[in-house]
């Protein structure tokens, strides 16, 4: 059942992946099975969102309410990848979901993209690499590989 809560945590807007991983860990999960768990929630969510959204905004921001909403969401997510994405297109993208920062993952990644019109076909594999990325940087970091690599830097 704890793969459950992984699943539904990855799928989360503000948890993802970055905080399914150590939940699962904290549960008592093999980090491995956390990875391929936090993994599959947070990548159902990436077609899911590049497909309704832009239907969704449309539809609710007939209300003045709403509308003020998104155009908050839509600034501050502009404000956090606009220039990468503008300047690298689907590389970009896929870089600002690597990151493993917080407000930077799948949801995010899939607001930014659909904002600035990136296609879908460009977006979605943009979105799903940095999702891996992310994911194998929270793993690592989770297993404490990452801390042991730490004298790299120095």
């Amino acid at each position: 059942m704890t793969w459950l809560y992984v699943l539904l945590a990855a799928m989360a807007p503000v948890v993802e992946l970055r905080g399914a991983i150590p939940l699962g860990v904290g549960l008592g999960m093999p980090p491995g099975a956390a990875l391929v768990w936090a993994l599959a929630g947070n990548l159902l969510v990436v077609p899911v969102l590049l497909t309704l959204l832009p239907w969704a905004v449309e539809r609710l921001t007939r209300w003045p309410a709403a509308a003020r909403l998104w155009d908050r969401i839509e600034a501050r997510v502009r404000l956090k990848g606009e220039e990468k994405v503008q300047r690298y297109g689907a590389l970009g993208l896929f870089l600002f979901v690597a990151l493993p920062l917080p407000g930077t993952g799948a949801w995010t990644g899939s607001v930014l993209a659909v904002v600035l019109g990136v296609k879908k076909r460009y977006a979605l594999p943009a979105i799903a690499a940095g999702v891996v990325a992310a994911g194998v940087l929270v793993y690592l970091a989770t297993t404490g590989v990452l801390r042991g690599l730490a004298f790299l830097v120095r």
